[in-house]
């Protein structure tokens, strides 16, 4: 295999081929920076961010697919991914998934003591929220949290020091991802069911859309309060009306449960953190 091949392997490993993962760690991130720094935080922090969300991404997906190696061979979507296929080895995938959080490590040093502490709790989540498959029933959660720790991180870098509002943002990104990761399992639940994993969308059953429907209006509810909390202006706020919109067209999309529709709507969410985000930006420069 020449290195060009190789290096293709890795890159679909990473899962750089599908930037959805990449936008919907990256939205929150970005609500926290902007929140935290009250508008445009510093160029050095925002690049470190950003490439952060790009490495930490990638080593969670390379760490997800060596959780995964034995079950999803078993899954349509899965089964030709490159550690699943046999074209990368186990040991290959440590190796790079090692590479890249230590990468991310490095470029966090100069941000201070409390963003390398949260760094250490980011990473644990990352490398452990493959593994609640096997026996949390709604490991979306944990995703969420997985998914939001750059709020609280953002904060530190900006203020060195984490409020109440960075939590609460935290929390709306938890029933957020619960809303589109749920989409998400509902294209793999026969595939899940056979094999064994847990999923939210297994767990809420016939419940699934009612309970993406709460989600989503449980992130838009959190994210209003907040508005609130710090006096958000309206732009603030036409940013969250697109967003439900935005979900109510999620929810007309998967109205019928059919595959390629959920899978639709779980892509299409990079929108509802867009427009949050939009509205964000908007708001502290109106």
């Amino acid at each position: 295999m020449t290195l060009t091949q190789r290096l293709t392997l890795y890159s679909r490993l990473m899962r750089l081929d599908k930037p959805i993962g990449i936008l919907l760690l990256l939205w929150p991130t970005l609500w926290g920076l902007w929140l935290a720094a009250g508008g445009l935080p510093p160029w050095s922090i925002l690049t470190i961010f950003v490439a952060g969300v790009v490495l930490m991404r990638s080593a969670g997906c390379v760490i997800n697919d060596y959780a995964d190696r034995d079950f999803d061979p078993y899954v349509a979507r899965t089964r030709e991914r490159p550690l699943a296929a046999g074209r990368v080895t186990a040991r290959e995938a440590l190796l790079l998934a090692t590479g890249l959080a230590l990468l991310a490590f490095l470029l966090i040093l100069p941000l201070g003591v409390l963003v390398l502490k949260l760094s250490v709790v980011a990473l644990f989540l990352a490398a452990s929220y493959p593994f609640t498959k096997r026996f949390f029933a709604l490991p979306q959660a944990y995703l969420g949290i997985a998914f939001g720790f750059g709020i609280p991180m953002a904060y530190a870098a900006v203020r060195d020091t984490v409020p109440t509002e960075a939590w609460i943002l935290l929390a709306a990104n938890v029933t957020w991802a619960i809303a589109y990761d749920t989409e998400y399992a509902m294209v793999d639940r026969e595939d899940d069911l056979k094999i064994g994993i847990k999923t939210s969308a297994i767990t809420f059953g016939r419940l699934d859309l009612t309970a993406i429907a709460v989600c989503y209006a449980m992130t838009l509810g959190l994210l209003g309060w907040l508005g609130m909390r710090l006096g958000l202006g309206i732009p603030y706020y036409a940013g969250l009306t697109t967003a439900t919109g935005i979900a109510v067209y999620h929810m007309l999309l998967i109205r019928d449960r059919e595959q390629q529709h959920c899978f639709r709507a779980f892509l299409h969410n990079t929108w509802f953190g867009a427009a949050v985000f939009a509205g964000l930006a908007f708001s502290f420069v109106a």
